[in-house]
């Protein structure tokens, strides 16, 4: 049991970097790598992106509530273009902005004070703690790594297999 706020911070920031790095990212790649690029950027209608979108907006809220909002960095985000983005991108582009935008926000996370969560702290315009700043972008990522699954999983007819060989009704 943690013992103290510090080490109830530091508990936050690993679960933290457990979601977003060893579940949603591996996640994210194996669906865009069964996808075309032009299935990435492909637009069912005028009111829902492509999964490319989807990146490209995970990437910007990273930078934006992890890197300036936590690190301190300057927030340049546009959001709106984010959704706007026609593309095509190179899938392998499209990933290498993600995964800089994380790697940015754990060099955050190496230098964050686990003491310091509960401090407030300015993003998009909202004040928030740096546990609910936490909170919010790995809630954020699940959610949309869940609509990218759903893509692959309605243009393809696959099961992605997430949970292969784990007993998901298991007990305790």
């Amino acid at each position: 049991m943690p013992e103290s706020s510090a080490e109830l911070g530091r508990a936050l920031i690993e679960e933290c970097r457990r979601r977003l790095f060893s579940e949603s990212l591996p996640r994210i790649r194996q669906c865009l790598g069964a996808l075309t690029v032009g299935e990435i950027w492909a637009r069912p209608n005028g009111h829902t992106v492509g999964a490319g979108n989807l990146v490209l907006h995970l990437a910007g809220n990273v930078r934006q509530w992890i890197v300036a909002g936590l690190g301190g960095a300057a927030d340049v985000r546009e959001r709106q273009a984010e959704f706007d983005a026609p593309g095509p991108m190179p899938t392998e582009e499209l990933l290498g902005r993600l995964e800089k935008a994380l790697s940015d926000a754990s060099a955050v996370l190496d230098g964050l004070d686990p003491g310091s969560l509960l401090a407030p702290r300015r993003v998009q315009g909202f004040t928030e703690s740096g546990l609910s700043i936490l909170v919010h972008v790995v809630e954020h990522f699940s959610y949309h790594t869940g609509q990218i699954a759903y893509i692959l999983k309605a243009l393809k007819d696959v099961d992605l297999g997430f949970y292969r060989g784990q007993d998901l009704d298991a007990k305790g």
